[in-house]
C-alpha cells in the first residue's frame, strides 16, 4: 500500500496545476552561475538544468551539422543540474541536448534542442557552439569598460536598428547592414554631410538604444541580404545576431564584431543600450526551455493552454526562480562580456516587480550608472495580477527602472491607435494636461488637472527620472508620418513647425529624452505604421533627408545640447521650481523653470509653445519680473548671442511657434 501511495504522490507532483501554480514549485533551484558552457583551462564543460529528467545526453558535432560525431551522457549533479567535461581531442564545434523527461509513470525523450544558455551558435542558431570568449575579442578590448555614470548631464537616447543605419545607398557605408558598417568613420551622404557613426557624434546623443541584437529566429542568416525583421522573436538570448555579422560560418565573428561596435561607440563618447525581450520566446512547445523542463518556464491559463500576454504565442514566467536566475545570468553576461551600458525591457509589464528589482539591484552593484527602462504594459491579458507586475502604474515600486510615458506621446500628437486623431500640437486643447504631465515626468504637480490626463489619472512617478519622454519610436508611425496623416490638409512648412514643437517638448522635459533614428530630419517610412518586416526600401534611413531638412536637424541638435548642458532640465526639486501657464481655449503653454538652486549658467527659463493657428501675445509677468530676460530661441531660430527683449513687456508668438527666454540670475 505504501508503494502505491508514493506512486500517487509522485504523479500528483508531476501533473500540471491550475493558474500560476501549474508549474512544479517543488523543483530544486540551482544557485550556481555556471550553467551553459564554461572552460576548465582548455577543456569545455557543459552544464544544463533539467530536474525532471531521468537522463540527459548531448549530441556533439564537428563542421557537419547534420550528423553527430558522438552522443554522450551527462552526469547528474546538484539541484537538478547535469554536466559533462568534453574531450578536446574530439574536435567538437557544436552541440545539442536531448532530455528524457518523466511524464506520469512514463519517460519520453525530448527533441534535440540548443542550449538556452548558449554564448555562441551556428548559422541560424540551430546548434550551440563551443567558443572561448577570451579569444574572441577585437584589438584593445581589454581596455574597454562600461562608460561611467553621467554626472550633471541630461540623457538623450537615440533608438537605432543596426540594419536601418547603413542599408540605404546614401549612407556612404561600405559594409551595409552590418555591425562593422556602423563603426565606419568618415561616411557622408551625397551632399557631404556626416552619416552613421559620425552623425551620432555630431548630433550629440548620450545613449544609442539598439533594437534587438541578440540571436533572433526570423531572419535567414545564410541569405546574402536576409529578409528584414526587427528581431522581437528571441531564439538565443546570450549571443549576438548573425545576420549583422560579416561571416556567418564562424560563430566567433559576430562576437568580435559586436564587441568592436561597442568599443568604437565608447571611444566616441556614446553609451550602448540593448533592447532585450525576455517576455516571450520565438518558439513555444518546441523551445529549448519547454523541451528541457516542460511546464516550468511559461505561464499557463487555468485550462492548461499557454498564456499570451506578449501576443506572440507565449509569455515567460519571471516569478519562477530559475527563469529569474536565467534573466540575471543573461544580463550579467552582456554587462561583463560586452560592456553594455543599459537595457530596455520589451513588454516589461509581463515581468513581476520582485524580479525586476532583483535584477536592477544586482546589476547596479557592478555598474551604478546602468540605465534601465521598459514598456510598462503588456500586449494581452496575463494570469499574473496587476499588483505584482512591472506595469506603468507600479513604477514607483521599481528600483530605478523607468517606463515609457505614453500619456506624453499621445498627448503631443494624438493616440497611436487613432492615426487621424489630432494631439495638442494640432490644436486639441483636451490634451494639454497630458503634455504638462509629460513635461514634469509624471510626478505630483499642483498645475496639472490629473483627471484630464490620458490613461493615468493620478501621479505615477516619484521622480521625473522614472518616465521616458518620447513622441515616437520604432512602433507605430514615425512622428513625421503621423503629422502628415493627421494634418494632411496643412502646408508642409506648418507640419515642420509642429514637428519642431513636439521635439522641443520632448527634449526640454524633466525626464530622459528619447526619439527614434531619423526623427531629427523628418524620417518617413512611407506611411507604413508597423514596419517590423517591411523591406529596406521602407526601413532604411535615407541620409539625404539630412540635407533636405537640415534646419530640423540643426534645431534638434541644439535642443539636445541644451538638455545635456543645463541642470534646469533635470531638476531634483520640481513642485516649487516649475510653474506652468496653460490656456484651455487656445492650448498656449508656458513652462517656467527656476534653476537658482543649481549651477546652471542660466538661473531662470521660460519656454512658450503656441500650438494654435493664431497669433498669441506672451505676457512675461505671468511668471516673474519682466526685466532681465533675453531671447535664446524664437520661431525655431537659436541666436548665437542672446537677443534683447523688445521694449514692451509682451511678445507675439506666431502660430505653431515656440520661444525660449533665459535670465542669468
Amino acid at each position: 500500500m505504501l508503494k502505491f501511495i508514493k506512486i500517487f504522490l509522485l504523479i500528483c507532483c508531476l501533473l500540471p496545476r491550475k493558474g500560476l501554480t501549474q508549474k512544479n514549485d517543488l523543483l530544486p533551484v540551482y544557485t550556481g552561475n555556471d550553467l551553459g558552457l564554461q572552460w576548465n583551462n582548455d577543456t569545455p564543460v557543459l552544464k544544463v538544468w533539467a530536474p525532471l529528467a531521468d537522463s540527459v545526453r548531448v549530441q556533439l558535432f564537428g563542421k557537419d551539422l547534420s550528423t553527430p560525431i558522438a552522443v554522450q551522457d551527462l552526469k547528474q549533479g546538484l539541484a537538478g543540474s547535469w554536466s559533462i567535461e568534453l574531450n578536446p581531442s574530439l574536435g567538437v564545434q557544436y552541440y545539442k541536448y536531448l532530455v528524457k523527461n518523466k511524464s506520469g509513470l512514463a519517460s519520453f525523450w525530448s527533441k534535440p534542442v540548443s542550449d538556452p544558455y548558449a554564448i555562441a551558435v551556428s548559422p541560424n542558431g540551430t546548434h550551440a557552439a563551443i567558443v572561448d570568449l577570451k579569444k574572441e575579442k577585437p584589438s584593445g578590448w581589454d581596455l574597454d569598460r562600461p562608460m561611467p555614470p553621467l554626472q550633471g548631464s541630461g540623457i538623450v537616447i537615440y533608438e537605432l536598428q543596426v540594419r536601418d543605419a547603413t542599408a540605404h545607398y546614401s549612407s556612404g557605408v561600405v559594409n551595409k547592414r552590418k555591425y562593422v558598417g556602423l563603426t565606419e568613420k568618415g561616411t557622408v551622404n551625397a551632399f557631404g554631410q556626416t552619416t552613421g557613426l559620425d552623425h551620432l557624434i555630431e548630433l550629440g546623443v548620450t545613449h544609442v538604444h539598439l533594437l534587438p541584437v541578440f540571436d533572433f529566429k526570423s531572419s535567414n542568416e545564410m541569405d546574402s541580404i536576409p529578409p528584414y525583421n526587427w528581431g522581437y522573436d528571441p531564439f538565443h538570448y546570450n549571443t549576438p545576431e548573425g545576420s549583422f555579422a560579416s561571416n556567418n560560418q564562424d560563430p566567433g565573428t559576430r562576437i568580435r564584431e559586436f564587441r568592436n561596435l561597442i568599443q568604437v561607440f565608447h571611444q566616441s563618447g556614446i553609451r550602448v543600450i540593448m533592447d532585450v525581450v525576455y517576455n516571450h520566446t520565438a518558439q513555444t512547445e518546441n523551445s529549448s526551455f519547454e523541451q528541457l523542463v516542460p511546464g516550468y518556464y511559461y505561464r499557463k491559463r487555468t485550462n492548461g493552454t499557454f498564456s499570451n500576454a506578449s501576443a506572440c504565442g507565449n509569455e515567460t514566467a519571471s516569478e519562477q526562480p530559475m527563469f529569474r536566475q536565467f534573466m540575471l545570468q543573461s544580463l550579467l553576461h552582456w554587462v561583463r562580456e560586452y560592456h553594455i551600458d543599459g537595457f530596455r525591457f520589451d513588454l516589461m509589464g509581463i515581468h513581476d516587480i520582485a524580479t525586476m528589482n532583483y535584477l536592477a539591484d544586482t546589476l547596479r552593484k557592478i555598474n551604478p550608472g546602468l540605465l534601465l527602462y521598459g514598456e510598462g504594459w503588456t500586449a494581452g491579458a496575463s494570469p499574473l495580477p496587476d499588483s505584482l507586475r512591472a506595469i506603468k502604474n507600479n513604477v514607483a515600486k521599481l528600483s530605478g527602472i523607468a517606463v515609457f510615458g505614453d500619456e506624453f506621446r499621445d498627448g503631443l500628437k494624438g493616440s497611436v491607435f487613432a492615426p487621424a486623431e489630432k494631439g495638442w500640437v494640432g490644436g486639441n486643447v483636451e490634451q494639454l494636461n497630458s503634455v504638462l504631465f509629460g513635461l514634469v515626468g509624471g510626478v505630483l504637480h499642483q498645475d496639472i488637472a490629473y483627471q484630464k490626463v490620458n490613461y493615468s489619472k493620478t501621479p505615477i512617478a516619484t521622480s521625473p527620472e522614472q518616465l521616458i519622454a518620447y513622441a515616437d519610436c520604432h512602433d507605430n508611425h514615425t512622428l513625421w508620418d503621423r503629422l502628415s496623416l493627421s494634418h494632411a490638409n496643412l502646408p508642409e512648412q506648418v507640419r515642420i513647425d509642429m514637428h519642431k514643437q513636439v521635439m522641443t517638448a520632448v527634449l526640454l522635459s524633466q525626464s530622459p529624452s528619447f526619439f527614434q533614428a531619423g526623427t531629427e530630419f523628418l524620417r518617413t517610412k512611407r506611411g507604413v505604421e508597423n514596419s517590423f518586416e517591411s523591406p529596406d526600401s521602407i526601413n532604411a534611413i535615407d541620409w539625404n533627408d539630412k540635407f533636405r531638412h537640415q534646419d530640423v536637424f540643426s534645431y534638434v541638435k541644439q535642443l539636445a545640447a541644451l538638455k545635456k548642458k543645463h541642470p534646469a532640465f533635470q531638476l531634483k526639486e520640481w513642485n516649487e521650481k516649475i510653474r506652468f501657464y496653460s490656456n484651455s481655449t487656445n492650448g498656449l503653454l508656458g513652462y517656467f523653470i527656476d534653476a537658482r538652486t543649481t549651477n546652471d549658467s542660466y538661473q531662470q527659463w521660460q519656454i512658450w509653445l503656441n500650438p494654435s493657428d493664431q497669433d498669441i501675445p506672451i505676457f512675461l509677468s505671468n511668471f516673474s519680473q519682466e526685466k532681465g530676460w533675453k531671447i535664446m530661441m524664437k520661431d525655431y531660430q537659436f541666436f548665437d548671442q542672446l537677443k534683447s527683449m523688445p521694449d514692451k513687456s509682451d511678445l507675439i508668438l506666431a502660430p505653431h511657434q515656440s520661444l525660449i527666454l533665459v535670465k542669468t540670475r
